[in-house]
C-alpha cells in the first residue's frame, strides 16, 4: 500500500505516449502485478533502495505488456517516421531545430494538423530489461543503474564525452518552452497536467510541446551517430 502511488505515477507518465484507446485502469492492474514481483524479487543485501528497483519492475511490466499488445498501429510509425525526416531535412536546411510552423509549411499542412500528427505518433521509447544482457540488471542492481534505465533517458547512459556535449548543445538550442517542459518532466518528474498549471498551457499543449522536443533530440542522435 505505501509504494502503491508509484504505480499511478508511472502509468501516467507511460500514457501520455500512447494512443487514446489504451485504458489506463488496465495498466494500473498490470503495474501491481509489478510491484508485487518487485516485493518478492527484491534483495536488502543489494545497494538499491526498494522504491528504486519497484520502479524498475513496475515499469518493465507496462512496457511488457505494451509490447505483448503491439498496440502501435502501423498509420502511427508512418506518420512518426513522416515527423522525422521532415525534422531531419529542415534542420540540415536551416542550420537550427525548426519550428512547428517550419514543420507545418515543409509538409503542407496548417499548424493545428501538425500538432494533431504529434498527437497521432506519440509512441513509447522503449529502455528496459530487453534492451541489456540476461541478468545484467539483477547483477548489477545499483541505484544508478537502474535509475538510469527507468528515466528511460538513454542520453544519461552515454560515456562519450563529445557525444553528450552534442546533446547538451541540442538541448540548449530547443526554444525555452521546450527546455522548461523536458527540465520539469524527467528532472523535477512533474506530470503532464503539473507542468500544465506552472506554464498555464492545458496537459494536451504540454504533451505536444514534449513530443516535439523529442522528435528533435531523435534527429540530433541520428546524425551524431557514426556511419557504418
Amino acid at each position: 500500500m505505501q509504494y502503491a502511488p508509484l504505480v499511478k505515477n508511472i502509468v501516467e507518465r507511460i500514457a501520455m505516449k500512447l494512443p487514446r484507446d489504451v485504458s489506463s485502469a488496465d495498466l494500473i492492474n498490470v503495474g501491481i502485478i509489478g510491484l508485487i514481483d518487485a516485493l518478492e524479487k527484491f534483495d536488502e543485501k543489494r545497494n538499491v533502495r526498494f522504491e528504486i528497483y519497484a520502479k524498475f519492475r513496475i515499469r518493465g511490466a507496462i512496457l511488457d505488456e505494451l509490447r505483448a499488445r503491439d498496440k502501435m498501429p502501423r498509420s502511427a510509425r508512418n506518420k512518426g517516421a513522416r515527423l522525422e525526416e521532415a525534422f531531419k531535412v529542415l534542420s540540415e536546411r536551416l542550420g537550427v531545430p525548426p519550428t512547428g510552423e517550419d514543420v507545418a509549411d515543409y509538409l503542407g499542412i496548417s499548424l493545428d494538423e501538425y500538432y494533431r500528427l504529434l498527437d497521432d505518433a506519440k509512441i513509447v521509447s522503449v529502455l528496459s530489461s530487453d534492451d541489456l544482457p540476461a541478468d545484467y540488471c539483477e547483477g548489477h542492481a545499483g541505484d544508478d543503474l537502474l535509475e538510469k534505465i527507468y528515466q528511460n533517458n538513454p542520453f544519461l547512459l552515454l560515456e562519450n564525452r563529445e557525444l553528450k556535449q552534442a546533446l547538451i548543445n541540442t538541448i540548449n538550442s530547443l526554444p525555452g518552452n521546450e527546455r522548461l517542459v523536458l527540465s520539469l518532466y524527467y528532472y523535477e518528474e512533474l506530470t503532464l497536467k503539473e507542468i500544465g498549471a506552472i506554464m498555464d498551457l492545458t496537459e494536451s499543449r504540454i504533451c505536444q510541446i514534449h513530443s516535439q522536443s523529442i522528435m528533435r533530440l531523435r534527429v540530433r542522435l541520428q546524425e551524431l551517430r557514426p556511419s557504418a
